[in-house]
């Protein structure tokens, strides 16, 4: 039976903005409230946590605030971010016989071969996507060895719902995830090719 989590759809998203966007500079913010949007969530979520304990005694409010901004950022970045900075959406949908699918799209490349998107609103997604998760992994092994196990949940809730965003992101990006363990593979062939010419030279010489 084949796995529903790899049924992917690659579907073009804003068509009829196409012509618009080619017309765009690479280098142009074409959608600042969403640029800052993307940022300003999950920045927030951990500035308050690095910061609440000076800012107030109340554990309570702090997580609170910071699982809401966490949320916030989750639904943001889900729903409008992706499609609106990459071109990317993902989401998961029932099927009438209940079997749950993943389902993840990608805006195709224009008929001139360009890109819709613009450079400097992917470095910025991708960048605020890859780099705050990395931190609140460190921030969930801080509270780990450090015994603050109050905190611990906080910080999980952190890693789980950018990691999740993440992964669903990448899952867009380079396709299945048979296409995820090819890629390794690939890349770890080439390390080792890489590693193996290099002693022969150095036999060699």
């Amino acid at each position: 039976m084949k796995d529903s989590s790899d049924d992917i759809e690659d579907v073009s998203l804003f068509d009829a903005d196409d012509d618009v966007s080619r017309r765009s500079k690479k280098s142009k913010i074409r959608h600042p409230v969403a640029s800052f949007f993307h940022l300003f969530f999950r920045v927030s979520a951990i500035v308050v946590y690095l910061l609440c304990e000076l800012l107030t005694s109340s554990f309570i409010a702090c997580m609170v605030t910071i699982i809401l901004l966490l949320s916030c950022d989750f639904w943001a970045v889900k729903n409008v971010t992706g499609r609106l900075m990459v071109g990317l959406r993902w989401w998961n949908q029932v099927d009438d016989d209940g079997r749950s699918h993943w389902v993840f799209e990608a805006r195709k490349v224009s008929a001139q071969g360009s890109k819709t998107s613009s450079e400097a609103e992917s470095r910025i997604f991708w960048l605020g996507l890859i780099t705050c998760p990395m931190i609140w992994v460190i921030f969930a092994f801080s509270a780990l060895f450090s015994f603050k196990v109050k905190w611990l949940a906080v910080v999980v809730m952190g890693v789980v719902l950018q990691g999740a965003n993440l992964y669903g992101y990448i899952r867009c990006k380079v396709g299945s995830r048979k296409n995820l363990t090819s890629m390794a593979t690939n890349y770890l062939g080439k390390q080792f090719l890489r590693q193996t010419v290099a002693k022969e030279d150095q036999t060699a010489s």
